[in-house]
This record gives C-alpha cells, structure tokens and sequence, in this order.
C-alpha cells in the first residue's frame, strides 16, 4: 500500500517541461503528469527525440512521469480510422517519455458508450507492446465512477486498462466517495485530487485543496489501502484567473501527507 504524489502541467500553462519539474521538486513531488496539448512542449506528434528529451529533464531531477493526460474521446462519434490513429500515437508518444499511463476522456453522446470499445479493442495490442495502461477519466459523457467502469471493465485486465478518478465530477454527478471507490474497485488506475466551488448554473470555479465543496477528505480515507498516483489537477489553463499552482499544490502536498499510507 503505497501512493505517489505529482502535479498536472495542467496548472503550469505553456511553461517548459524543465520549469515544471523545478515547480514539483520544490514542493516535494515524487512525479509530474504532463499534458499533451498543442499549446504546450510536450504535444501531439513530438518526435521521439524530443519526446526522449523531455523525459531526461524530469528524470534527471529525480521525479517520474506519472501520467500522459492526451485528449482522445474514445466515446466521441465520428469514424474510428483517424480516432484509433490518434490512441496509436498517444500511447507511443506515452512510451517515449516514460510514461506509465495515458488518460483519455469518454466524450460520448448523452452517456452513450458509442465506438469506445471497438477503439480500444484496437488499441489494446499497442498498450501490450508499449508497456502503457489506458485510463479513461472519470469526465463529460461519462462523469461517475460506474459510467467509467462500463468502459474498461470490458477488457478484463486493470492493468491495462483502467480509470482515472477526479474528484469533482463523480461527487458532482450525485455519486457520492464510498459509491465510486466501491464500484471501481481494482479497476481505480488513478486519483486526481481537486476542489471546487459552485458559481452560475451548473459552473465549478476550481479553488485550493481543502478549501471548497468536494468531499476530499472522505476519498483520502477510502483510498488509504490503495496504491497508485495521486496528482493535483489545477486547472488554470482553463481558468486563467484562478492565480498560478504554488498555492493550492502547497494544500494538495499537506493533503496528501495526511492522507498517504507511505507519506
């Protein structure tokens, strides 16, 4: 029973891998999870070397890359070439720069799973091959733990493909802690700790660790006998007047020390 503790570049916008890695070792991270996106160094397409570069950076500060966060909807209609085209290349990409895993999101229709199985089924040889588990995340089409499971389970092996488990969205959803720790069960691959406050509508203003509505301390205690990565997910690149990640990673590190079996 042990966890780890990263920080998502999702909270460090733009900022290259090597000032990342700074912001994670200073505030006593064991890894980084790093986002695939186009705004970013680490993107789509990058070129083994580059690839390869970027995971000297982080190893060489002794940390791990905990996690490839791609943006693949597995779920999402459309034809299935250029979709499995873009899994093979995220789960490569995963491999090159060290990655243990590689988060997708569902991005279905209504709840419907659509082409999410025969995708995966697709990819499953390149997950072997590559040595990367998929994690579908607990998000948009598929928000709860048990809408989650109904993807991976499938495939029988959690070791090859899991789920990703946010905080926010599950308890949001109206499915409580214990109901999502309890149906994933060895299935749960990943937690991203987060906090939020409720605004307009059916908006969540994303504030520190400790200091909004989500139920994290309950998840911390149902997760004690687990092992696995637990990462701070920041979402400033998506709510740029949220103030930068130093704060609320100084919550989620205290967080996770009261809250860690190996901390």
């Amino acid at each position: 029973m042990s966890w780890k503790f990263a920080v998502s570049t999702l909270g460090m916008p733009g900022v290259p891998v090597e000032r990342s890695v700074r912001t994670a070792v200073a505030h006593g991270c064991d890894g980084i999870e790093i986002r695939a996106h186009a705004d970013d160094e680490v993107r789509p397409g990058l070129s083994e070397p580059r690839a390869r570069a970027a995971r000297a950076r982080v190893e060489d500060a002794g940390l791990e890359v905990s996690c490839l966060a791609g943006y693949a909807q597995v779920c999402a209609p459309g034809p299935d070439g250029p979709a499995v085209a873009e899994l093979r290349s995220l789960i490569e990409l995963a491999a090159w720069i060290g990655a243990p895993s590689l988060r997708v999101f569902p991005g279905g229709r209504d709840g419907e799973d659509g082409p999410a199985l025969e995708r995966i089924g697709a990819v499953l040889p390149d997950l072997r091959s590559h040595g990367v588990r998929l994690l579908v995340e607990t998000h948009d089409s598929h928000p709860t733990g048990e809408a989650a499971l109904r993807l991976a389970e499938q495939f029988g092996d959690p070791g090859l493909v899991a789920v990703l488990w946010d905080a926010l969205h599950p308890w949001r959803s109206g499915e409580e802690p214990a109901r999502t720790h309890a149906v994933l069960g060895s299935h749960l691959g990943y937690f991203q700790v987060k906090d939020a406050v409720a605004a307009a509508g059916d908006r969540w203003t994303p504030v520190s660790p400790g200091g909004g509505a989500v139920p994290i301390d309950a998840c911390g205690a149902l997760l004690g006998p687990w092992s696995g990565w637990v990462s701070l997910e920041w979402e400033l690149a998506w709510h740029p007047g949220i103030g930068p990640v130093d704060a609320p990673l100084r919550a989620a590190a205290e967080w996770y020390r009261r809250w860690s079996p190996s901390a």
